[in-house]
């Protein structure tokens, strides 16, 4: 990356002001293209699209030299994902609207839902501005056809990031241009419609390959990345068919399959796998010391265990798989996938056991991982997480935070699989073989028994079996399909009038329009 030069982008909106109590929204806006624009140049547009890509993973030095993230902030997945059956918030005593959360008890004055507004919006002025100064090096000269190509990148990752808003808050703001009189407040259908429209603007312009293929950006967006964000859409629209076309269209390429090693996906050798259609790359540069661009693992990680490698640190404990999940699991004799998605402790399995049903449990059950770091009780939780957890035997030597060094995959094609078996089993016609088929690939990487028929209900079970703890998966599926009673749970009430966090209320003292 060349020597960073900002370019500054004020947002005083009147109606629909964006900006925060700290003005996060009116800062520089980062656009890495030399000490002074080259517009003629190829280079200087690939540092163009690199400042978006910022958006996800980035770092940049603050006023004091430091280097601060930003990239997708620490509270901002947990936030998506909490209210679903899969995960509890964990945490007893301190970030009590975070738990309240959980239990569709919302305060609006919370800082996270502030955060998580303001930290996305933040990455969809940064993209929108990205796409206007990558039309300047097309005015320069520069080839039409990349232009369009990073667009189409850059429009990728902006529909990701309101895709999300729309999921959290419904009625939001969309933006395709930084010209405030054309930004619009749309209602969460039109949003998916609006995303699904721009994924098929860029599809045509993206390259036909896996993430992992591109040489010029490692991990970058192709076609096939904007296809899986354009059947997300869809599949909040019910629309089927549509999700069967996107996700078949995946299919068919014959250029995703599942990571072999369901346990080490989510680890080092699962690193830009090919399974991966979007994921946050991060990396200590395999040194002891020196730049480490690193996502903040610690909010989920346990906070007593004793590690294999001396010294590893510790995590909050802020993220707990639930019992439900885990009785799910175990009802189904799911050893691979639950001994990889949650980390037990000893009184986490003594819990366990005072049901019952679960009173004999089997010996693979453990407060010992594969990579034997031992989990101990915690006054926080029960269990942690395994999806978010790095086995400190795989920590960079000197490296010892919890996590660091782990990449944060987004969505990969079992997720592919299994929406596209849901759009079928709901009626949707085929165009990549049958449901039951794209279940058995998922079933066979699990060591389960393969399946003759499906209906949607077993779709669903093996989704909540295999995206538990990911991105807010459940919760979205179970809300879309009404299912009030699969989130009422462990004295949770949920009622369909809870699908959507209120509006932060410093941006409803900003945004008038909001309230209407």
């Amino acid at each position: 990356m060349k020597q960073l030069k900002y370019i500054k982008v004020a947002f005083l909106f009147s109606a629909i002001a964006l900006s925060s109590c700290d003005s996060k929204l009116d800062e520089p806006m980062e656009l890495d293209a030399g000490s002074s624009y080259d517009y003629t140049s190829a280079e200087g547009a690939k540092s163009a699209v690199m400042g978006a890509y910022a958006t996800l993973s980035g770092q940049k030095l603050n006023d004091k030299g430091e280097l601060v993230d930003t990239g997708v902030a620490w509270e901002s997945i947990p936030l998506i994902s909490v209210r679903g059956d899969d995960v509890n918030s964990g945490g007893k005593g301190d970030q009590a609207p975070f738990g309240d959360t959980d239990n569709f008890s919302y305060d609006r004055s919370y800082w996270m839902y502030n955060s998580l507004w303001e930290q996305f919006y933040q990455k969809v002025v940064q993209v929108t501005a990205q796409i206007e100064q990558l039309e300047k090096f097309r005015a320069g000269g520069v080839n039409s056809k990349l232009i369009d190509q990073y667009i189409g990148e850059c429009k990728t990752l902006r529909a990701f990031y309101t895709l999300e808003i729309s999921r959290v808050w419904g009625k939001v703001i969309v933006m395709e241009v930084l010209d405030q009189s054309q930004v619009t407040l749309k209602t969460k259908d039109d949003v998916m419609k609006w995303v699904s429209s721009q994924m098929d603007e860029s599809i045509p312009n993206l390259l036909d390959m896996r993430p992992n293929q591109r040489t010029d950006i490692k991990g970058g967006i192709t076609k096939y990345t904007a296809l899986a964000i354009k059947a997300m859409a869809n599949l909040e629209l019910k629309n089927y068919q549509g999700v069967a076309d996107a996700t078949g269209e995946i299919m068919r390429s014959g250029k995703f399959t599942l990571f072999g090693d369901y346990y080490g996906l989510f680890k080092t050798p699962g690193k830009l796998a090919d399974e991966n259609l979007l994921e946050i790359q991060y990396s200590d540069f395999g040194t002891a010391t020196g730049n480490n661009v690193k996502h903040l693992w610690d909010f989920y990680g346990p906070t007593s265990w004793t590690p294999s490698v001396t010294s590893a640190g510790a995590g909050w404990g802020f993220y707990e798989p639930s019992l439900k999940y885990i009785k799910f699991m175990l009802n189904r004799n799911e050893q691979k996938r639950l001994v990889t998605n949650v980390l037990f402790t000893p009184d986490g399995i003594n819990k366990i056991k005072e049901d019952p049903n679960f009173s004999t449990l089997p010996s693979w059950v453990s407060n010992v991982t594969p990579d034997n770091d031992q989990i101990n009780n915690s006054a926080r939780a029960l269990f942690f997480s395994g999806k978010h957890y790095l086995p400190s035997n795989q920590l960079i030597p000197g490296r010892l935070s919890y996590g660091s060094n782990k990449n944060y995959i987004i969505t990969r094609y079992a997720e592919i699989l299994l929406m596209y078996a849901e759009a079928v089993a709901r009626g949707a016609s085929p165009t990549a073989g049958s449901a039951v088929d794209a279940v058995n690939k998922v079933r066979e990487r699990a060591n389960l028994g393969l399946l003759t028929s499906v209906t949607a209900d077993q779709v669903m079970d093996e989704k909540y079996a295999e995206l538990g703890m990911e991105w807010g998966i459940r919760y979205f599926d179970m809300v879309r399909l009404g299912n009030t009673a699969a989130l009422s749970y462990d004295g949770r009430t949920f009622t369909m009038d809870k699908q959507f966090l209120p509006y932060p209320l410093a941006q409803l003292e900003r945004i008038q329009s909001l309230d209407k």
